[in-house]
């Protein structure tokens, strides 16, 4: 990388299909900012990290924290790229040493998508990797069977269309990324926040770097969604939650819906004020999850 002022930007990003476009989003916000910053050109470091590598491994099982941003954080420490680009949802709520988050591109549809095989109403089988979604969906079919459920997104789609189970979940914003709008012999149907809650961070593109570099970058992103998202993992973390924890998180800008797996209740809405006192509302969630 060029000696500052910089001229060439580093992007770390993921090689999976949604994972480029998402950092194809980003170097277009960043090259938008140009005027703003010395850098003339983005460009893209395409990375597989372990999670990529480990395609068998079940992560609602084995767990999953880093196993999709490890390489990416690394690449920042050592140099390599000046920011990693993740969706927020995946990341943990606790960042290495010396990273921060620099901000968000604007936030996307934050909501959940049920993808059905085309003529199913009640679904049998539902695959998920997703303990929040998979604890959320389990009152509305008692008696369903859940399967694992791995790939990319057009993998999982093929997947469902083939019979491999009926009925699956994805998130709104990586099908409207992807052009993915809809499928041969499946039908998707988008769940309101109210019934399913998203995860912290869903929607949103992050901006990962070091923290000697955050002042010159967060200023160029969006402060609305940093808002809601820091928000949103300030409860999170509260909860003790992370990507592959059923603890369910949304900031609507007036509300804040949370999910928690001790509840019998699908969500609770919490107002929020112009300026919440994010300590207080934590320890509201908190004393909501106790009391169960």
């Amino acid at each position: 990388m060029s000696a500052d002022p910089l001229s060439q930007l580093v992007l770390a990003t993921r090689r999976s299909p949604l994972a480029l476009r998402q950092a194809e989003l980003a170097r277009a916000a960043l090259l938008d900012a140009k005027n703003a910053a010395p850098w003339t050109s983005v460009e893209i470091l395409e990375l597989t990290t372990s999670g990529d590598r480990q395609r068998d491994w079940s992560l609602a099982e084995q767990g999953g924290k880093g196993l999709f941003t490890r390489e990416l954080e690394e690449a920042l420490l050592e140099g390599r790229a000046h920011l990693a680009v993740h969706s927020a949802k995946d990341l943990p709520t606790t960042l290495p040493d010396g990273l921060v988050l620099a901000g968000f591109l604007p936030r996307a549809d934050p909501r959940d998508v049920l993808v059905t095989r085309s003529g199913i109403i009640t679904p049998r089988i539902v695959a998920t990797g997703s303990p929040r979604r998979r604890a959320q969906a389990q009152s509305w079919w008692p008696k369903v069977e859940w399967r694992e459920l791995r790939g990319n997104v057009e993998t999982r789609l093929k997947k469902i269309a083939a019979g491999e189970a009926d009925a699956t979940f994805l998130a709104a914003a990586g099908l409207d990324r992807l052009g993915l709008t809809a499928f041969p012999g499946l039908t998707f149907e988008p769940i309101p926040v109210e019934r399913m809650v998203p995860a912290a961070g869903q929607g949103a593109i992050a901006l990962e770097c070091r923290a000697i570099g955050a002042p010159r970058f967060t200023p160029l992103f969006c402060a609305a969604t940093a808002r809601a998202v820091f928000l949103e993992r300030a409860v999170l973390a509260a909860l003790g939650g992370g990507c592959q924890n059923a603890s369910a998180v949304h900031f609507t800008g007036t509300v804040l819906h949370v999910f928690h797996e001790s509840r019998k209740e699908a969500f609770t809405p919490i107002p929020i004020g112009r300026e919440p006192d994010v300590a207080k509302l934590v320890a509201t969630v908190q004393a909501w999850v106790t009391s169960a």
